[in-house]
């Protein structure tokens, strides 16, 4: 899974436990499979535990919230998609001046 897609599912989850994969789909913008998919490997890895609702009338309601593992996990991640949009913001930031440049140049 990559570290964009973990790091606002672990967000998600930490954030807003009681939402049900549909809606976490749509707050992610991308399918429920997609979603279901990767639950179920933050799950398999430790990261999320889920209970669902037993006085609930939709008995197919759960709640997802972060392990230790999880927690550790989300920081993690956290510190590496930082790392990675600020390379993204530099280099953004470098073509913009090179444009600058080129366009001054252009108009003399």
């Amino acid at each position: 899974m990559q570290d964009e897609i973990t790091y606002k599912l672990l967000k998600i989850i930490e954030n807003e436990p009681h939402l049900s994969q549909r809606e976490i789909a749509q707050k992610m913008g991308v399918s429920l499979g997609k979603t279901n998919y990767c639950l179920k490997a933050l799950l398999d890895k430790g990261f999320i535990k889920v209970r669902n609702f037993y006085k609930n009338k939709k008995k197919k309601a759960y709640i997802y919230f972060l392990t230790p593992n999880g927690i550790e996990e989300k920081a993690q991640v956290t510190y590496r998609f930082l790392q990675r949009k600020i390379k993204e913001y530099e280099t953004i930031k470098a073509e913009i001046e090179n444009l600058k440049t080129e366009a001054a140049a252009t108009k003399k």
